[in-house]
């Protein structure tokens, strides 16, 4: 049994539960597991309620708290877990679920509606009540798809009989560009002709309007009774809501070209398709363009909510709320990103701990960096970027010390531990007092080790290659040396090795000497030739094609032996409008 605890033994009425357990416990990233795992608990005997066995009750909190700390944006089983427990517990238990709820999903509409349709049942102080609706608001209440927060509201204001309170809070609604702002204005629009006119609009509006009509009646010549005058004063307000309607239509037209193209809009664990996240992204274009930071920062926040897994679209977030200079909601997007994006692509991790050490928090972004490697211990851009930070935080010889107890360690792997090294003479070289004698010692003791590797070798390469401080011939004896051994000790595939060729073949067109030519044409017969003619000459015992060494790598060590170092700032490209199907999330 896993660490669920024991809810009831052997027992019969149990069996359902173990064998839900047993497959969460098989594929953890699988909702219908944890979907027939919590229905499961749900209907443990015979149904829970207060009178169920604490054994009971505990499995089916243990099963929503499992897949809640997992899944925390599904918001639905928020509110399922609020329910069971107002059910078995009482208002306490429902309100913690609840909070515990809205901490993770702060701009769910449903969610909030749904708290908030709890408050006005638990709760009997209609101005508490209030309060917390107008928190609410600042949450969700832009939202294009607001409107059953709108009705809960509207439906506390009718339950405490205040008409006016009513009125006030369509006069807000009518404002924003909501999907149901229709239905709003129809129901706002009789209420200017029947509630008393102080209520209409705010004191200084309702003084320059009775100005206004009063001044037209004085064109005319003829007084007015105060009933013609209150009269025009409501058709006025009708006039000016009128165009705030016109104008909230307007931007509702505009939106909705965009909201029409995002599909479902609720997380799931299933990929979107390629349309849904460029929706998103036009979407996105959209409210940046117009420059409301409350609407842009709302869309933003629903897009992540659906697209959690994508992780460009934290960078986008991420980059958009720097720009507006918000350091905290900067550092809470990061945080939030790196419990959503799997850890086998710590790219966000990575821009985090930059954006850290940009803030002075040197600390954080090492312990950002440690973290990361508990989990991936063999992730060479993470260990590389530790390095650098040392570097420019400290000295070269911290760089070195990291780069050096990563390679030293009992455990890690052949191909992480070559690319450190490589790391590690690049890093004597090209310091302030960089010495390439160091470097290419380093290099040079390496070789019969990490001669697997390519990311040995091309740094290699890239090393006696940049070298400027020496004679041409001697570079040329120099680069010649590290090709020789790359393809005679090396049991890379033929292919990488073609590939390193081609670099050879470059250096030889563009900085050889005189005999330059005669050698080229050699490495190109060796390397790019038939096998007749392949590196070393045919018919020669241990005879290896186009350069291949002795013995091969087997398909795992091949993979990781081919594999080169690539930063995740290097991977991002414009997105595919054109792209169709669904959307991977690596």
């Amino acid at each position: 049994m896993n660490d669920f605890g024991q809810p009831g033994g052997a027992d019969d009425e149990f069996a359902a539960v173990h064998r839900c357990l047993a497959e969460v416990d098989a594929d953890p990233d699988k909702f219908e597991n944890w979907e027939k795992l919590i229905s499961a608990c749900e209907t443990l005997e015979g149904g829970l309620s207060r009178n169920s066995s604490p054994a009971a009750l505990a499995a089916c909190r243990d099963a929503f708290d499992r897949f809640l700390a997992k899944f925390p944006l599904y918001f639905g089983f928020w509110k399922k877990y609020a329910e069971f427990e107002f059910q078995v517990a009482g208002t306490e238990s429902a309100e913690m679920v609840y909070e515990r709820g809205i901490a993770c999903n702060p701009h769910s509409v449903d969610l909030w509606a749904e708290y908030c349709r709890f408050k006005m049942d638990t709760v009997h102080d209609t101005d508490v009540v209030r309060d917390f609706f107008e928190h609410a608001a600042t949450m969700v209440g832009i939202d294009y798809m607001s409107h059953p927060f709108w009705d809960k509201y509207i439906e506390f204001e009718e339950r405490s009989e205040s008409p006016a309170r009513v009125y006030a809070v369509l006069a807000r609604i009518v404002r924003i560009p909501l999907h149901q702002f229709n239905r709003y204005f129809e129901r706002f629009r009789p209420m200017i002709h029947e509630l008393d006119l102080e209520h209409l609009a705010p004191a200084e509006v309702l003084e320059r309007v009775r100005t206004e009509v009063q001044a037209e009646a004085a064109a005319y010549g003829a007084p007015r009774a105060e009933l013609e005058v209150q009269r025009d004063i409501r058709g006025k307000i009708d006039s000016m809501y009128l165009d705030v309607h016109t104008a909230t239509q307007t931007e509702v037209t505009r939106v909705w070209a965009y909201e029409s193209e995002l599909g479902h809009q609720f997380f799931h664990t299933v990929e979107l398709s390629h349309q849904q996240l460029n929706g998103w992204r036009k979407y996105l274009d959209f409210e940046e363009a117009e420059g409301d930071f409350a609407r842009t920062k709302c869309v933003y926040e629903r897009c992540i909510t659906v697209c959690a897994f994508y992780d460009d679209f934290w960078f986008r977030y991420a980059r958009w709320m720097s720009g507006q200079g918000k350091v905290e909601e900067v550092r809470h997007i990061y945080l939030r990103a790196a419990f959503f994006v799997p850890i086998s692509r710590p790219g966000i991790r990575m821009q985090w701990t930059y954006f850290e050490e940009s803030q002075g928090r040197v600390d954080v972004a090492r312990d950002i960096h440690e973290a990361i490697l508990m989990k991936l211990p063999d992730c060479i851009e993470v260990i590389v970027s530790w390095a650098h930070l040392q570097r420019r935080q400290k000295d070269l010889a911290a760089a070195v010390q990291v780069l050096r107890d990563q390679i030293d360690a009992p455990i890690g792997d052949l191909y992480t531990k070559a690319a450190l090294v490589a790391e590690w003479a690049m890093l004597l070289w090209k310091s302030s007092n960089g010495s390439a004698e160091s470097a290419r010692a380093v290099f040079l003791k390496n070789a019969q080790w990490y001669g697997d590797s390519r990311n040995f070798w091309e740094k290699w390469f890239q090393f006696e290659l940049e070298q400027r401080s020496e004679g041409q011939g001697e570079i040329g004896h120099r680069v010649r040396h590290v090709f020789t051994e790359f393809r005679r000790t090396s049991r890379l595939p033929p292919a990488v090795k073609r590939d390193m060729a081609q670099i050879y073949l470059d250096f030889l067109v563009h900085r050889g000497g005189q005999s330059s030519i005669l050698e080229y044409l050699d490495v190109d017969r060796e390397m790019f030739g038939p096998a007749s003619v392949a590196f070393p000459a045919a018919g020669q015992e241990g005879a290896r094609e186009n350069g291949a060494a002795g013995g091969e790598l087997d398909e795992a060590s091949k993979k990781k032996a081919e594999s080169r170092l690539v930063f995740f700032y290097q991977t991002h490209t414009e997105p595919d409008a054109s792209a169709q199907g669904p959307a991977g999330f690596n």
